[in-house]
């Protein structure tokens, strides 16, 4: 299967000094070897703490993207890793050369739309805000400011990493999301996504990779913490309302 920019991630178990200190103690950290990564879009999935936005920023780094999120162009400056993984790992690479690029990260969305509006006031950098619908994304709903950053910041034939993408996103928004996704990886461009919405989870063909404690597993959609979760819960709410509440907070899934 031919892949645009990335084939692999591998990590040098190795190098590793101490298994006890984060986050080689997470256990997903401590059993990756080689992740194959699929040619157009790769999930990760996992419950909080389970280490997919760890490693999916450990790749952004590695990337040259900033941790906390952006351009590479806005990543320049930046000369040393901030997370310990990042060195131990090797990015298998295609011949291809990626034109474009970014890193979104929920968390860090309102500092990064902070700086946007920093560089727009400088004399050189003017017009920075024309690729993100004109005006500064403080001005703009959450859901707004990324759905631009989508329809008119991402070009295409590029490589893109997306930390939780549905925090910003309405359910309707999140399937508008898809419909944008699917045109961009037509276009020669290959993402890496950590995601909790089984909406953005359903896109075909791609490959999900779904962390536990028993480590990282490639599973099928229907096979997903989320989607089981879900189903369950729209198709009988009340029911499972009932036992959650009766058993305060803890549920057998």
């Amino acid at each position: 299967m031919t892949r645009h920019y990335l084939n692999s991630i591998i990590f040098g178990h190795e190098a590793v000094s101490d298994w006890e200190v984060y986050p080689f103690c997470v256990p997903t950290i401590r059993s990756l070897r080689t992740l194959e990564l699929h040619p157009k879009v790769t999930f990760f999935v996992g419950e909080n703490g389970s280490g997919k936005s760890t490693l999916l920023e450990s790749i952004a780094e590695k990337l040259g993207f900033r941790a906390a999120g952006g351009s590479r162009v806005q990543s320049l400056h930046q000369h040393q890793y901030l997370s310990p993984l990042t060195p131990l790992l090797t990015l298998s690479r295609t011949s291809n050369k990626p034109m474009d690029g970014f890193f979104l990260r929920a968390e860090s969305f309102y500092n990064w739309a902070t700086e946007l509006d920093e560089l727009e006031a400088t004399p050189f950098c003017g017009g920075v805000l024309s690729a993100y619908g004109g005006k500064s994304l403080h001005q703009q709903s959450h859901g707004e400011s990324f759905l631009n950053l989508l329809t008119q910041r991402i070009d295409g034939h590029g490589i893109y990493l997306f930390d939780e993408p549905e925090a910003a996103l309405s359910p309707q928004r999140q399937l508008s999301m898809l419909v944008r996704l699917h045109d961009l990886a037509d276009d020669f461009s290959q993402f890496i996504i950590a995601t909790h919405s089984p909406l953005i989870l359903a896109y075909p063909d791609a490959w999900i990779y779904q962390f536990t404690d028993d480590g990282i597993e490639r599973v099928a959609y229907e096979d997903t913490d989320h989607y089981q979760i879900t189903r369950g819960f729209l198709r009988d709410h009340k029911t499972m309302l009932k036992r959650l509440f009766e058993k305060e907070g803890e549920l057998d899934l």
